[in-house]
């Protein structure tokens, strides 16, 4: 379950980093839009501001909750990335930090291209292979080391390659138009709690059936484990690697 207070109030670095994604994709007035993975609607809102009409659909009920509280006269809809199918067709598909959460990349793929236009254009970014290796590693050897064995060989997310994803792509019929796999520390809010934060907000299925006193124990323990690696200036940096792709269909 998300906590859609907690990931606007510390965590605002999702959208916040989205908006560049923005003038990428060039939404145009009048044009059709899905955001896949719209999370509290920041990023929805902002697109619409072009005037082209926006459908926000995310898995969480409780982030589209968050976003019809706050955005009126957007569509947000409770709804799978590899599931959903509109009825009526976009001019364009925006997938800002969510495609990493589906485990099966070619349903996600597929429903997305059958969401399309043809001529419609896709513009994603997604956590990239490596993304948080230094978090996940120390995470896992923790719960190991506290005998959570099952819980350390938790897949939560999917990183892929560049040239993994891209084919992915391709082999469902999209032309791919650019494609980067990037470096980018992401400063957390928190200087005190920043590790323990992210692992509340974004790690809860790492810590299934553990009580919640020793689970507190074993974020504090990893937020310790990787304090030399990513504290600096003051603060924590989780070492995300992202990628950026534009498609066509």
């Amino acid at each position: 379950m998300w906590e859609a207070d907690l990931y606007r109030e510390k965590h605002g670095f999702v959208f916040n980093y989205g908006k560049d994604l923005i003038s990428m994709l060039n939404p145009q007035e009048g044009e059709r839009i899905l955001d896949l993975g719209c999370g509290t609607g920041e990023l929805t809102a902002a697109i619409a501001e072009s005037g082209a009409q926006l459908v926000g659909i995310d898995a969480s009920q409780e982030m589209i909750d968050a976003a019809q509280s706050k955005f009126d006269g957007i569509e947000f809809i409770t709804a799978r990335g590899e599931s959903f199918i509109d009825k009526k067709p976009y001019d364009a598909i925006f997938s800002n930090a969510t495609l990493h959460w589906i485990l099966n990349p070619e349903a996600a793929i597929s429903a997305m291209y059958s969401n399309l236009k043809t001529g419609g254009r896709l513009l994603l970014e997604m956590g990239g292979a490596g993304n948080i290796e230094t978090i996940i590693t120390a995470l896992s050897a923790v719960l190991k080391e506290k005998g959570y064995i099952k819980q350390s060989r938790t897949i939560n997310w999917y990183f892929p390659k560049l040239g993994t994803y891209c084919y992915f792509l391709e082999k469902s019929g999209f032309q791919v138009t650019f494609a980067h796999l990037y470096e980018r520390p992401t400063k957390l809010q928190d200087p005190e709690t920043g590790i323990i934060d992210w692992l509340n907000m974004f790690a809860k299925h790492y810590f299934t059936d553990i009580p919640d006193t020793e689970a507190d124990a074993i974020r504090k323990e990893v937020q310790e484990q990787v304090h030399q690696a990513l504290f600096r200036d003051g603060h924590y940096y989780a070492d995300y690697k992202r990628l950026r792709i534009c498609a066509i269909k």
